[in-house]
């Protein structure tokens, strides 16, 4: 066995897909959902319209079993005010990183908060099992032969999860390719990850997403990544939970 395949699971390719992938019962052909987060007080949620146009960003501050209230997060702009009685879809990580979808309707709107009714809970069929926060940040590549990190090939991150992630990048690799990747997100120190090619496609003429499968990563790194990745999309930032783990 090489050192490039004690370093992966490749039982575990197939979970870092590029596009959503439905699961299935066996017996009946039926997509089965995903757990569905609980709401609470002080996550975020992301507003849209139905077919997906960013309308805001707040923080839940009441909700009872059919409404919700958000406002704004800390150092966020005045929101849009959304027209009564529309309908919104709404989304959002609960504290164990499962994701939670709505369907709602407006029921009041201003510039600092916005209150929903009929509040519905969607479930989706979906096989992943990490948390995937979608991101677009610059991140590097390099070759495997570049221990020191000296020829950097700037990309862009599209997603990242503890098990990989799917950057954007006019650079052409091949399926198996083993990279090394570097990454900075916000104020926490730069991450180091060896990495596997498992999926491409051609995103845009020129331009090419790669799934990029992680070598496994450790407990202790998982719960690390996690939490960073938790902080980021609820726009908390604690000195105290910054990783001082570098490299994995």
């Amino acid at each position: 066995m090489s050192i490039f395949s004690s370093l992966f699971s490749r039982e575990t390719e197939d979970d870092y897909e590029l596009e959503a992938v439905q699961s299935t019962d066996g017996k009946n052909g039926q997509a089965n959902s995903a757990p569905t987060g609980e709401l609470c007080e002080g996550m975020r949620i992301d507003v849209t319209t139905p077919d997906g146009t960013p309308l805001l960003a707040g923080k839940i501050t009441a909700l009872t079993s059919t409404t919700l209230t958000l406002e704004r997060l800390p150092g966020g702009l005045a929101f849009k005010v959304c027209s009564r009685e529309a309908a919104v879809c709404a989304s959002g990580y609960d504290k164990k990183m499962v994701p939670i979808s709505l369907r709602a309707t407006v029921q009041e709107s201003t510039r600092t908060l916005l209150k929903l009714k009929n509040v519905q809970v969607e479930t989706h069929a979906e096989n992943r099992e990490a948390f995937r926060l979608p991101l677009s940040v610059p991140v590097s590549l390099y070759r495997w032969e570049d221990e020191h990190y000296k020829t950097p090939e700037e990309c862009l991150l599209v997603d990242i999860s503890t098990g990989g992630a799917c950057v954007q990048t006019e650079y052409i690799h091949s399926e198996d390719e083993v990279l090394r990747i570097r990454l900075k997100l916000d104020d926490y120190t730069p991450l180091n990850f060896v990495g596997q090619i498992v999926r491409c496609i051609e995103h845009e003429p020129g331009q090419f997403r790669y799934g990029f499968l992680f070598a496994q990563l450790t407990e202790e790194e998982i719960t690390s990544l996690n939490k960073i990745l938790f902080n980021m999309q609820t726009g908390v930032k604690r000195t105290h939970m910054r990783t001082e783990i570098g490299h994995w």
